[in-house]
């Protein structure tokens, strides 16, 4: 019997990556150890200027650091038909970048996937219960948006936990969290 580790050996150095329309969030792990993390913010006055922005820091940064592999998480269905394609062009660019510093392999994964293995899956209904009986009356997306904040501040707990640090920037704390899940998971990224 072949082993799948064997075929597909786990990098020693992964980054983590949670991107944005303006920004990208790192985390670099050797073995186990988070070794460093990050944020870059794009600038631009058009989303073409950002992507640009986007490709030229992104083949900074991973020259920088000497990244091996890269996990990122694949791009889910919004509500914004120009939100996703913003996203698209600015993954594009960042995977344009990472090939213009050398890096090798390149892997995803499910949003939910790496969620819920670090114990932040979807909000039960008592949860949610409680957010709506702690403040009546409000409009569905105030408490949509309050279920996302009480999520990323879960994440940020998780992470400061794990990894005994004080990061507070909840898309930093998401490239961590991608990170802890693929160091565990290396077989099931796609």
């Amino acid at each position: 019997m072949v082993k799948l580790s064997s075929i597909n050996p786990q990098p020693k150095t992964i980054c983590a990556i949670d991107a944005s329309t303006n920004s990208l969030a790192f985390a670099i792990f050797e073995g186990e150890d988070l070794k460093s993390v990050g944020k870059i913010n794009f600038t631009g006055a058009t989303t073409y200027n950002k992507v640009a922005d986007a490709c030229a820091k992104a083949e900074a940064v991973f020259k920088l650091f000497n990244i091996e592999a890269v996990v990122i998480e694949h791009t889910v269905f919004m509500n914004s038909p120009k939100t996703a394609a913003d996203l698209a062009l600015v993954q594009g660019a960042l995977l344009g970048g990472m090939a213009l510093a050398g890096v090798k392999t390149i892997r995803s994964t499910n949003p939910i996937a790496w969620q819920t293995f670090i114990g932040n899956g979807r909000l039960t209904h008592a949860e949610k219960a409680k957010i709506r009986v702690s403040s009546p009356e409000r409009s569905d997306s105030w408490y949509k948006n309050q279920e996302r904040e009480f999520r990323k501040q879960r994440t940020i707990r998780f992470v400061n936990t794990i990894y005994n640090k004080k990061i507070e920037d909840n898309d930093v704390a998401d490239a961590v969290g991608i990170g802890h899940y693929a160091i565990s998971n290396w077989q099931k990224l796609s």
